[in-house]
């Protein structure tokens, strides 16, 4: 018996070795994946961001086509820390009413795009869970946002941006642009303050400052960076990263904003 009993134990230790083992390579934490270059997963939401899409090289200088966010990319905000806020920043933000944060209803929010459908703003625009569609000519670079048909007009003709009190200010803002290599540096200013940096509340002045990077590199993948500078709501600057993947076969469909704004109906 005792021999029995002993070789009992051994087979079920093995059993057990075994399941654990498996167990560990089937169910325990997923490896990490590599950031590829040139996309650095500054945003860590959800499931992390999803790398470059595999595609065949491409003209750098041409943008065009129909682009959607990668997995990983949008929702509520850019990263998982937020800004360093001004005085008047964090007041600011304590003032927001966000439902997508699920602090409060649809009834309940302030949310300027939802309860008013206010045009996003740049670069909470990005956040938007729609499609857009670069188009380009000699002049400009047009962003066409299928959300509420929102337009972007990037000046690369050498234009300046208006002087002091000549600059309209606006939900997108006076955006211009130019080639630094193969990337298109886009500068925008000249904001209202109707609108969020993001879409749980982050604030901005007039004195927003947003600088984009747009870098296609390669046929299917086009990574954008973007710096917000304001001194009068951010501390210091907040930096974004969002990854877009081309999708060919699509084309922007009608979106209108009014015509889908009784959102609270959709908790009742």
């Amino acid at each position: 018996m005792p021999k029995l009993y002993a070789f009992a134990l051994f087979l079920l230790s093995g059993l057990l070795a075994i399941v654990v083992a498996s167990g560990a390579q089937g169910y325990g934490a997923p490896a990490v994946q590599q950031p590829t270059q040139g996309n650095p997963p500054q945003q860590g939401m959800g499931r992390g961001p999803a790398g470059p899409v595999d595609g065949p090289p491409h003209d750098p200088h041409d943008l065009t086509g129909v682009w959607n966010t990668r997995r990983g990319y949008g929702g509520n905000s850019y990263d998982r820390q937020g800004p360093d806020m001004t005085a008047w920043g964090q007041q600011q933000y304590n003032l927001a009413k966000s439902s997508n944060s699920g602090q409060y209803t649809l009834q309940e929010t302030n949310d300027p795009v939802i309860s008013k459908c206010f045009p996003p703003g740049v670069p909470r625009i990005y956040l938007q869970p729609f499609p857009l569609q670069i188009v380009q000519t000699p002049k400009e670079v047009l962003i066409l946002h299928e959300y509420d048909h929102t337009i972007r007009h990037v000046f690369i003709d050498g234009r300046q941006h208006p002087n002091g009190n000549d600059i309209s200010l606006t939900y997108m803002g006076d955006s211009i642009g130019h080639w630094d290599g193969d990337t298109l540096v886009v500068d925008t200013v000249g904001f209202n303050e109707k609108t969020w940096l993001d879409r749980i509340g982050h604030p901005h002045s007039d004195q927003l400052h947003v600088s984009e990077r747009f870098q296609r590199k390669n046929l299917n993948d086009l990574e954008v960076d973007i710096t917000m500078e304001d001194p009068k709501a951010l501390a210091k600057p907040w930096n974004a990263h969002i990854g877009f993947e081309l999708h060919p076969d699509w084309s922007l469909s009608e979106q209108v904003c009014t015509d889908n704004g009784d959102f609270t109906g959709f908790e009742k």
